[in-house]
């Protein structure tokens, strides 16, 4: 709430009240339509002998009927515009956390997740405003104003009516929200598994019908909606159940003020004629207390949006920021890389990823960094690119602190699975450069060997590349991946086991490539095996985020047992 709603009220005040006004406005103007008729109708069921008797309600009914329609569309295009502008500013400040995490939160939350941050709960936010905030105000306005309007009549009587619709306005809204705080998280987390589910189902769609379990998959997703069909149904129940409650109270409401409009003409405190516009106001003001159940009932849905955002807004992805950083504009030709006694570890475990890493990489130099799942080599790289910043230590790039600032200008990064967008090859491969010309398009094609196949098809770079590069296989797409981290040129290449999943000799086909189109290049290489060690000025061994072996192929394969046996099972000649 800190975060997320509470500083755009604060920013956006003055508009807010203006809301309220124009929706108190109307909903007066609706009040004092239904009495000012109810007035009117008993008047003229007397038969007055003059009709100027009645012209003053008659006008005051056409004025307050153009001042409910008026005042409440007024009332809803500020609020409307209010909340629109509020969430351009909440979509903005997410993509401001996002952004910068973009590499680091695509390893922590699945696809569904992620989705349902940015599109559903971002969204769901606005609610918050129009169904709970406003109307929870203009309720406690119209309450207060009705009250005190009833007790220049009779104090007595206001306090009883401020007790019945007080059961409306609070005591139904408390309980309804006690009862389905529970209720509304968990339909969220069922709507979000189901988002997972689909989201998961959808990518790997391939390899169900290639194992045979489509029907399984459709099976199980579909008793999955329908347990969330069932629960969303019970909610409906009990929502029903309070709204029966809520008019039942209305009822008793309407028929106390008509006793009491009577007993009041009994005592003749008021005309008769005024018994009916008091009973209708009555209608009016109660329609406007109403929605505050629905209103609140919704919280729980709310704070379980904040606090979703709220996890990847806390993310510690760059802790500290030791200095000021201007990143260069124009890419380094040669830049040496430095990390010195740097540590780090991740919020949520007690060990320690990395622990007094130290490693000097000269320029151009190519090393290989090698270790089981979960040694640290990802999360190394990710320091390496300034993503992430140590806890201990620092990295140094050209004599200045490494920064994400960097990336895109000293270091470029070629992942397993880079994404490539649904437009054409050239648009995607221009990403590293968006204003390279067609001629720096085909020459880092060719250094990564892939224009051959560009210029047999029809369209060329105008190649549509299909949703996720599906038009083109793995190897195929790697090299497109690769030419665009070539148009960046930069002079340092992460790559994080770019070549895994492809069989051993496109495998080796895409290294080579990798290694002589990067030749000037400096390259840490990130990868489960030893293919292309050999190619290597360095090879280095992690095992609990330290180096645990270093050196080049040739002297570790003579001076250390382990390796030369690692490197022949490898090569499947051991």
């Amino acid at each position: 709430m800190n975060d997320w709603i509470k500083p755009y009220l604060k920013q956006h005040k003055g508009q807010i009240l203006l809301s309220i006004l124009f929706g108190v406005l109307g909903i007066g103007s609706g009040a004092m339509l239904l009495f000012v008729s109810g007035y009117l109708i008993s008047k003229s069921s007397l038969r007055p002998e003059n009709i100027m008797i009645v012209y003053i309600p008659i006008v005051s009914v056409r004025a307050f009927s153009i001042g409910q329609a008026v005042f409440n569309y007024v009332e809803k295009l500020v609020s409307h515009d209010l909340v629109l502008r509020i969430l351009e500013n909440m979509r903005t400040k997410l993509y401001e956390v996002v952004e910068p995490q973009a590499l680091l939160l695509r390893s922590r939350y699945q696809t569904g997740d992620l989705l349902g941050v940015l599109a559903d709960d971002i969204e769901h936010l606005q609610d918050f405003y129009l169904r709970t905030i406003f109307p929870s105000i203009l309720g406690m306005a119209i309450y207060t104003i009705f009250i005190i309007v009833l007790g220049l009549f009779d104090w007595i009587f206001a306090i009883m009516m401020a007790l019945m619709l007080g059961v409306i306005l609070f005591l139904v809204p408390i309980i309804s929200l006690f009862i389905t705080r529970r209720d509304y998280v968990a339909l969220k987390k069922r709507r979000h598994t189901l988002y997972r589910q689909l989201t998961d189902a959808v990518f790997g769609r391939m390899d169900w019908q290639a194992s045979g379990r489509t029907s399984e998959v459709i099976k199980n997703f579909a008793a999955e909606n329908e347990r969330l069909i069932h629960f969303e149904r019970k909610i409906r129940q009990r929502k029903h159940l309070r709204n029966g409650t809520l008019h039942f109270i209305v009822g008793v409401i309407v028929i106390a003020m008509m006793v009491w409009a009577d007993f009041k003409t009994g005592q003749g405190t008021i005309s008769p004629t005024v018994i009916a516009a008091f009973v209708l106001m009555t209608f009016s003001i109660t329609d406007a207390l109403l929605p505050v159940a629905d209103a609140v009932e919704e919280v729980p849905s709310y704070t379980d949006s904040i606090e979703r955002i709220q996890q990847i807004d806390e993310q510690p992805i760059t802790q500290k920021q030791k200095k000021p950083v201007q990143a260069e504009r124009h890419p380094y030709k040669q830049a040496t890389l430095k990390l010195h006694q740097v540590s780090y570890r991740y919020r949520d475990r007690h060990d320690k990823t990395i622990e007094n890493f130290s490693l000097h990489i000269p320029a151009g130099e190519k090393i290989a960094i090698l270790g089981k799942s979960g040694t640290g080599k990802s999360t190394l790289l990710k320091l390496m690119s300034g993503v992430i910043e140590p806890d201990e230590g620092e990295i140094i790039v050209n004599g200045t602190t490494m920064h994400s600032q960097y990336l895109s200008e000293a270091v470029s990064v070629l992942n397993q699975k880079p994404h490539l967008f649904n437009t054409t090859i050239g648009k995607n491969i221009r990403i590293g450069k968006p204003k390279a010309t067609d001629e720096e398009l085909w020459r880092v094609a060719e250094q990564a060997q892939i224009a051959s196949l560009i210029r047999t098809l029809p369209q060329g770079m105008d190649t549509p590349m299909e949703e996720m590069g599906q038009r083109f296989s793995g190897g195929e797409r790697q090299r497109i991946a690769f030419a665009r981290v070539l148009l960046q040129n930069t002079p340092i290449i992460l790559m994080d086991e770019p070549t895994i999943g492809l069989d051993p000799a496109t495998e080796q086909q895409l290294l080579t490539t990798f290694l002589s189109a990067a030749k000037e290049k400096t390259i840490i290489w990130v990868t489960h095996h030893l293919a292309g060690a050999k190619a290597m000025d360095q090879v280095i061994f992690m095992e609990n985020g330290t180096i645990t072996m270093q050196g080049n192929h040739d002297e570790l394969y003579q001076s250390n047992k382990h390796y030369q046996r690692l490197y022949q099972m490898d090569q499947g000649t051991d």
